[in-house]
């Protein structure tokens, strides 16, 4: 064998064995085990308890739920709104019930107080002072049905415990336990005898979650469950599985999430696009876009992971905003909605990459 035939067969040689190195480094690369910064290990086996117990009942209906479970990681509230009878205010009650935390409804209604919520001092003649008696708005989870039909002056007793988690009566301060969590009903259909609600108070929810009429398979299966209770309660089949505390340091988690810069800025060109947009009379405000914050770390500790990502984003700005802008009259008669208008701006701004 000759010089030249020596060279190419080393270099023939050398040549498989770069291609060797290289197949291996990139199987090595493959099989990297990605680790959470944040080990979301608990929350996710807590979240498929609560999600496991709430489908006993609720038929359908997952976005719904993965909202509610993501207002609870959020320590936001949530107003759910349908026509009767598509399972409001039984959500509500199951999730409270999946939960080991306090639970109260308040059913509102025209002539409602605003001390029938809040409590009030009465005077103790044993003790020659007042003594103030805690409402029901002293729970960690509370329902409010029908929250439309109130009136103002009632809706306006809960700016302060909505936003600050506390009431003050009588010039004294009162705190309430965490978590607190308000989830609110309304019916968009039946109008007389309602009152609409504050733009203030609106800006103080996190999710407006609309709930739609099951699918026609859904309905045969919800009316074949109800066959097999044979009138047994529905509530009788949940179990609770989450603490007080749990809840607690599941916030604290979702909070520790990272987002990107350029995912912060993304949220910003969202809401600055909806202060501009034409067909909007009122743009959302900066609560708006830190509760597109919440809710998107809410939704990727949901999914696993301890970073946000545009998906997340994109999921977590329907809900937020369609409550907290307002359509210009002209394009309100015109059959355009909120939800209409916030898909099109997020289809206009451009996604970080």
């Amino acid at each position: 064998m000759d010089k030249n035939q020596e060279e190419n067969l080393d270099q023939q040689n050398k040549a498989i064995q770069n291609e060797q190195e290289v197949k291996e480094v990139s199987e090595k690369e493959t099989n990297i085990d990605f680790k959470n910064r944040i080990d979301l290990t608990e929350l996710q086996q807590g979240i498929t308890l609560i999600k496991e117990e709430i489908s006993k009942v609720i038929v359908g209906q997952k976005g719904m739920i993965d909202m509610l479970i993501a207002s609870l990681l959020a320590n936001g509230h949530s107003l759910i709104e349908g026509v009767p009878g598509v399972a409001k205010t039984i959500s509500a009650k199951l999730l409270a019930k999946s939960l080991d935390i306090d639970f109260g409804r308040i059913q509102f209604t025209p002539d409602l107080m605003p001390s029938d919520i809040l409590g009030t001092s009465i005077f103790d003649l044993k003790k020659s002072e007042f003594e103030f008696k805690k409402g029901p708005i002293f729970s960690n989870m509370i329902l409010i049905d029908e929250i439309n039909r109130a009136p103002a002056k009632t809706q306006a007793a809960l700016f302060e415990v909505m936003e600050e988690r506390q009431i003050t009566i009588d010039g004294k301060k009162y705190e309430l336990d965490l978590p607190f969590i308000v989830l609110a009903t309304q019916n968009p259909v039946e109008q007389e005898g309602t009152y609409r609600l504050p733009e203030a108070q609106l800006d103080r929810f996190l999710f407006k979650i609309e709930i739609d009429y099951p699918t026609l398979n859904e309905e045969i299966e919800i009316i074949n469950r109800e066959q097999k209770l044979k009138g047994d309660s529905k509530l009788n089949q949940i179990k609770a599985h989450l603490s007080s505390k749990q809840i607690l340091k599941f916030q604290e988690l979702v909070n520790q999430l990272m987002i990107e810069e350029h995912l912060v800025k993304y949220i910003a060109d969202i809401i600055v696009n909806t202060r501009n947009n034409p067909f909007l009379y009122l743009g959302a405000s900066p609560r708006a876009s830190i509760a597109i914050l919440k809710a998107s770390k809410a939704f990727a500790a949901m999914d696993g992971r301890d970073f946000v990502t545009p998906e997340d984003i994109k999921r977590a700005a329907v809900p937020v905003l369609q409550h907290r802008v307002i359509v210009t009259p002209e394009r309100e008669m015109e059959g355009v909605t909120s939800k209409q208008i916030i898909k099109q701006i997020l289809d206009a701004v451009e996604i970080p990459r």
